[in-house]
């Protein structure tokens, strides 16, 4: 009822009151002398209510004198005449005028306070909803559109926005899609608008439409400042608006520019963030670079020089045995070598992305013989045992990168191993899933570092003397979540460490494994 009284015409709102005053005095008129005319006063006042309650102050007013009238007309003696007998009369006429004006002044007033109210919840909810927006949204464009949107709909104003660019320089960002002519479509982009803009952010004031600079022009632009840090500038078009703006949309629009300045702030800063933690990261690889290339691999090239020096220049002197030596001492260096550039190799690619799977059906025992065969010229005296069980899936993977990470698993093992010590790599089927662990006796870690030796560059405390560059379990974890797959690691009772790589099965399409003819299959190198 409220809403289709208030939805009328303004005219209307003067028929029906008419109409009104009209029913009442046709309704008391039967029983006029029988009612106390103080009485039939009050009810007068009843239109008066209404009309400034639904219609405002001046249909108020309307509906006070119209039912003067009609009160002194039909009501008043001498009946049926504006002819006042009793001039006391015309002081009751000013007190009801009186009443009738103060009492619809202050529900003209509840109502004004009313739809204020429901005016500040609707913006307070907008404003809650467009934060709670912000707080998800990590890219600067996205986060512009969606402030500007908020804006077309809660002030009805298009909105431009100015940010500096790579250089410092205050530019054209963002603008809402405009709805009417070409001139308010390009509204924002034109020079006038990037001098004023300019001018706002460099004194941090700011300037249009009502207030004491450039006020004549088309917009209000405002500074984005958060923390005494300045982020760009914010400018509305407020129509064809020339006097200063109303103080609830002024503080509307100011809610709006801090919402926009804290969520720009929170954008740049986790940019600035993520910058510093790649410069970090950057940094630290280039550091673990350089020192593999000033000590892991100087030992080895050292080691080779010195060889091959001796056999160059001492050939005569040494026996078949001391060649062989010379030369085992160069292979190994290389091999050393080798697998160094195969894991920053292998680590950068993993870092760009650019390491893609070629995946093939693999079989377990194949990958342990082919890491078996790269390991065995540096594993020493170490002894590897093998467990392979009958009939193990097949793994759907990438055969060359398996490879790598099993190797890099066995050399993690044989380089923190005791000489003469073994080695046990066993392989379990599960019902989803195949599983490959290494077991080695080495001295093992302590209980807070094993979810660490898989980052990169870490190296454990009890690492001593071993070289290495902190790479070799990254790059294998690298790996194993690249086929969907895990690797963990834990102490291996009573001494040592047990790394577990476990890797998904796809059971569709799956090659039929050939069976061993024998239980599980164990061999051993010594």
């Amino acid at each position: 009822m409220r809403g289709i009284l208030a939805g009328w015409p303004v005219w209307t709102s003067y028929v029906v009151i008419t109409l009104l005053v009209a029913l009442l005095t046709a309704l008391l008129h039967p029983f006029g002398l029988a009612f106390d005319l103080v009485n039939i006063a009050l009810i007068y006042l009843f239109p008066v209510l209404l009309s400034a309650v639904y219609w405002g102050l001046r249909p108020a007013f309307y509906a006070a004198v119209l039912g003067v009238l009609a009160f002194d007309f039909f009501f008043v003696p001498p009946v049926v005449s504006f002819t006042i007998s009793d001039l006391r009369y015309l002081v009751s006429f000013g007190v009801y005028l009186s009443v009738a004006a103060l009492t619809a002044s202050l529900a003209a007033r509840l109502k004004r306070q009313l739809l204020l109210s429901r005016q500040r919840e609707a913006h307070t909810a907008a404003l809650y909803e467009l934060s709670r927006q912000m707080s998800a949204i990590s890219d600067v464009k996205t986060l512009l559109d969606n402030v500007a949107k908020h804006i077309s709909r809660i002030v009805g104003a298009e909105a431009a926005f100015f940010l500096p660019d790579e250089r410092g320089v205050l530019a054209f960002a963002h603008a809402s899609p405009a709805s009417g002519s070409s001139a308010a479509a390009d509204w924002g982009r034109g020079d006038a608008e990037r001098v004023i803009a300019k001018r706002v952010y460099e004194n941090g004031e700011p300037a249009g439409i009502g207030t004491a600079v450039l006020g004549e022009s088309q917009g209000y632009y405002m500074p984005l400042r958060s923390e005494d840090r300045a982020f760009g500038v914010m400018a509305l078009r407020l129509g064809e608006r020339r006097s200063a703006i109303p103080a609830e949309q002024l503080r509307l629009i100011e809610a709006l520019r801090d919402l926009t300045a804290g969520a720009l702030a929170r954008v740049k800063l986790a940019e600035e963030a993520k910058i510093a933690q790649l410069s970090a990261e950057s940094e630290k690889l280039r550091t673990a670079i350089l020192d593999s290339v000033s000590h892991e691999l100087r030992t080895p090239l050292a080691a080779m020089i010195g060889s091959a020096t001796s056999l160059i220049e001492g050939d005569r002197l040494f026996s078949s045995e001391d060649r062989m030596e010379l030369l085992a001492t160069i292979r190994d260096g290389a091999l050393r070598m080798n697998r160094l550039a195969d894991n920053l190799l292998s680590m950068a690619r993993l870092e760009s992305g650019m390491l893609k799977l070629r995946k093939d059906w693999c079989d377990a025992e194949d990958l342990i013989g082919v890491a078996l065969a790269q390991v065995q010229d540096f594993r020493q005296q170490r002894t590897i045992r093998v467990h392979v069980p009958e009939d193990v899936p097949m793994v759907l993977g990438d055969e060359v990168l398996l490879e790598q990470m099993l190797v890099n698993v066995l050399s993690n093992a044989i380089k923190y191993s005791p000489d003469r010590s073994e080695i046990v790599l066993t392989v379990r089927a599960e019902e989803d899933a195949v599983s490959l662990s290494v077991a080695d006796r080495g001295s093992g870690l302590p209980e807070q570092e094993y979810a660490r030796i898989f980052d990169k560059f870490y190296r454990a405390e009890s690492s001593g003397q071993a070289t290495g560059t902190g790479l070799g379990l990254a790059i294998c974890k690298g790996i194993a979540e690249l086929h969907g797959g895990t690797i963990s690691a834990k102490p291996n009772v009573p001494h040592g460490t047990v790394v577990t790589v476990v890797l998904p099965l796809d059971r569709r399409n799956e090659p039929v494994p050939i069976p061993s003819g024998k239980g599980t299959n164990e061999h051993e190198q010594q």
